[in-house]
């Protein structure tokens, strides 16, 4: 789909950062909620922010949207400081709020036309509601859609002004799974689009599907940033056999190499940074005695615990990395 251009937003389609943050800081009195943060994200990537309550999330995202200014640092957000940007700049970024409601007395398609209305160079509403699979409620009214259409009505009018930059703020708090992959699907749509995405989410298992990469937030500073796999040292970290011995076998019965770091009730753990030749030895053993390895898996630390390991780290006054 071609979307449509104009000199105007062809002369912004550059090689620059979308976003790029350079010691951001912002003050509430005498409490530093955002302490020196340098940030970029480039064109055309989903980048998700993590953070706990009160690490300085919410603050930085509504600086980038324009809605609060710096206290210092410098500020880039498609080439111009948010908080002056003016209305030209507004048309070319789409938000996605945590809580939000269309005109709950309009259909769907009235609700993007009204918001078409809004902007010079709007996408089609026929098109928008392709996108976030909207076509068959296009005459329903706003306030009789399920919870996951109205979050994809959200979307929709966000997509509306057809903007360089999409601001997804919790996009799918509150959906079953099923409308929260539906959503994801919509969500890595955007990134076909040529849009850049920046996600606010509480869900590991989003962040890590939907993200090309993520940085951590905690007590004001990024703490840790990278791809899902390199995030705070993950791709590095050990990895851990388990699996279930027969009643009639020991622990004490494993090859002396491997190294044994947990057992309850014939379940065994082997914590090892060489999961492939640890595997391979354990494998070759037990078919040498005869024996089936019952729940047999390799797993490595996920991104959840990763995230847990980052922001309790900078909780307690320990450094993060």
């Amino acid at each position: 789909m071609t979307a449509p251009t104009s000199a105007y937003r062809l002369a912004y389609m550059s090689s620059e950062p979308v976003i790029e943050l350079r010691g951001l800081r912002k003050s509430y009195g005498d409490h530093e909620a955002v302490r020196g943060i340098d940030l970029t994200i480039e064109r055309g990537e989903i980048f998700a922010f993590l953070g706990p309550n009160g690490a300085g999330k919410t603050t930085t995202v509504e600086i980038l949207e324009g809605f609060r200014e710096a206290s210092g640092g410098t500020v880039s957000v498609l080439g111009r400081n948010p908080w002056n940007a003016g209305a030209r700049w507004r048309e070319r970024i789409g938000i996605v709020l945590q809580e939000s409601s269309a005109e709950g007395g309009l259909t769907v398609h009235e609700c993007l036309t009204l918001y078409a209305g809004y902007y010079r160079h709007p996408r089609s509403v026929k098109e928008t509601l392709a996108l976030v699979g909207l076509e068959d409620q296009a005459d329903q009214r706003a306030n009789k859609l399920s919870g996951g259409q109205q979050r994809r009505l959200d979307v929709a009018l966000a997509l509306i002004g057809d903007g360089e930059l999409i601001f997804l703020d919790e996009p799918t708090t509150g959906f079953d799974p099923s409308a929260r992959r539906a959503s994801w699907d919509v969500i890595a749509g955007l990134r076909d689009l040529g849009k850049t995405v920046f996600l606010t989410t509480h869900y590991m298992e989003e962040a890590e599907r939907l993200a090309d990469r993520i940085a951590v937030i905690a007590d004001g500073q990024i703490v840790a940033h990278g791809t899902p796999e390199t995030l705070g040292g993950r791709d590095h970290q050990q990895s851990v056999i388990s699996f279930t011995l027969p009643d009639t076998i020991g622990v004490d019965a494993l090859p002396q190499q491997l190294a044994v770091t947990g057992e309850r009730n014939q379940t065994v753990s082997i914590t090892t940074a060489s999961p492939t030749k640890d595997l391979n030895t354990l494998t070759g053993w037990a078919l040498e005695q005869g024996l089936s390895l019952d729940d047999l898996k390799v797993s490595r630390p996920s991104l959840e615990d990763v995230y847990l390991s980052l922001t309790s780290e900078t909780a307690s006054g320990k450094a993060a990395i």
